[in-house]
Formats: structure tokens, sequence, C-alpha cells
């Protein structure tokens, strides 16, 4: 069994981060160990929300795991809280990344064209450290602009997100995957570049709901099936097609929950679809 790591917060209550990654990759056949970055509460949708930051802790535990000669077949790193800690990431990288192994990184910072109010301007050229040392890297639209520079737009064609997907590879990373990209107002979906030039996109349709904690879902379905042995692609596309279940399920539940998508009833659905795949 593939053992893999994920670097992010737990939010204790709320669908998002380490409650959402850990169900879901371990449910696909994958081992998900965590390093905790932030123990909140809540995510901070909430009004109210504690925070505990465990900055401090990283590299102690990187060190015991050094010593214990623990390896990962895959990292994986989602909300980061500070500059710092991106800077910290880079670190553990450094020691437990290899030419054996995937690194994933969602840079999740900024939506909507606007970065997150916890971050400071410096946070993307911080992040973009982070995703330079990447063999995969999940952007939405608003975060991509973010990190290459390039203005943030609504209303586009092919050719902006072609170069948005260029400058991403541009900061050092191996393939740039952006999610969120629309060409036709019933459609939605990812495209990705790699630095051979390999180009690929899936689109699923546009669901009307949006729910906290789907990027989060998507990262880590993705990472599932990468490490079950699907391509970049199967895995893109599988991401997409168990976030439309998820969205459906939580718009069409009574006990449904503002704060977070309704992935858990989801998840038979998911392992099916993912053995389908490995059968092809």
């Amino acid at each position: 069994m593939k053992r893999i790591i994920t670097l992010q917060d737990i939010s204790c209550v709320g669908r998002c981060s380490i409650t959402v990654a850990l169900p879901v990759i371990s449910a696909m056949g994958v081992e998900c160990g965590i390093l905790p970055t932030a123990v909140l509460s809540t995510h901070t949708m909430f009004k109210n929300f504690t925070c505990k930051d465990l900055s401090d802790q990283i590299e102690p535990i990187s060190d015991v795991w050094e010593k214990e000669q623990i390896t990962f077949d895959g990292i994986y790193t989602g909300y980061l809280a500070s500059a710092e800690q991106c800077g910290q990431v880079c670190r553990f990288f450094d020691r437990f990344s290899n030419e054996s192994n995937l690194t994933l990184v969602d840079p999740a910072m900024a939506d909507n064209g606007k970065l997150y109010a916890a971050f400071g301007e410096d946070f993307p050229a911080a992040m973009a450290k982070v995703c330079a040392k990447a063999d995969v890297i999940l952007p939405n639209i608003t975060e991509a602009s973010l990190l290459t520079g390039m203005p943030y737009k609504t209303e586009y064609d092919e050719a902006y997100i072609h170069e948005l997907l260029e400058r991403l590879l541009d900061l050092g990373c191996k393939t740039a995957a952006l999610t969120g990209v629309s060409y036709e107002p019933d459609k939605l979906g990812v495209a990705y570049l790699d630095r051979d030039g390999k180009e690929f996109s899936y689109f699923t349709r546009k669901c009307e709901q949006s729910y906290h904690g789907t990027g989060d879902l998507y990262a880590a379905t993705v990472l599932g099936g990468l490490m079950r042995g699907l391509d970049l692609g199967e895995s893109l596309a599988l991401a997409a097609d168990f976030i439309v279940l998820c969205i459906d399920a939580t718009a069409a539940s009574s006990s449904a929950r503002w704060y977070g998508v309704e992935f858990e009833s989801q998840i038979p659905q998911l392992c099916r679809m993912l053995e389908e795949r490995l059968k092809k």
C-alpha cells in the first residue's frame, strides 16, 4: 500500500483540509499520514473560531521521521498559514521528496479574484517557491494570476488559459493543472500542461451551488487516484466527477450544512468509480 503525507491544517468542525484529505485518501486505498500545520476549532467561514499555530512542531516531527527512515510515496500540501510555513514546507520537500515519489501542491490562498484575508501581499511569492518544488500544482484561476502576476479575468479564452499554464510552469513545477476553467456557461473543468508540452482538459456540467471545501476534496481525490496508478488526466477527471456527485448530494440533503460539502455519503461511489477506471 502506498503511503502519503499531507501538510495542512486541521479544522475540527467543517469539512476542509485534513478532515477531508484523511478519509478520502484512506478510502481510496492509500495510507494517509498527516503533519498538521495548525489546529482550528472550525474553519474560518465561521464567525468565531480558535486557531493554534503548529509551525514549531513541523521540523521536530520531520526530524523524528528522518531518524526513523520513514519515507513517503506522495507529499501533498494544502492550506498553509503563513509565508514562514511556506519556507518550512520547502525544507520538508528538500528532506523527503525524491525521484521516486510525487509532490502535489494545492496553493490554497485565494478565490474570486481576491487573496484570502489572512494573508499579506508577500504570501503569493512565498507560495510560488513551494510550487517551484512540486511535480503537480493545482491552482484555481485567482491563485494562478497571483502566482504569475497575470491579470485575473472572469471572461477569457483558451489563449489566456494556455498562457497562465505556461507562466505557472515557469515557476519550476513539472505540471500545472488549472481548476475552475470554463469556456461555456454550463461547463466547468480543469486544464493542464506539462513540461513536455502535453495538454489535457476535462469538463463536467457546472453546478449552480458552491460549497466550502470542494477544492480540498478535489486535490485529495486527485492524489488518491495518482497513488492508485491512474495517470494525471484520469485522476483529474475522476476528481471532477466526484465533486459533482458531492455537490448534488449536499444540495439534496435536508441535513446539509452550509459550512462544507457532503462527501461522506458519496465515498462508496468514489471507490466504485476508482475501481472501474483501474480495470480499463
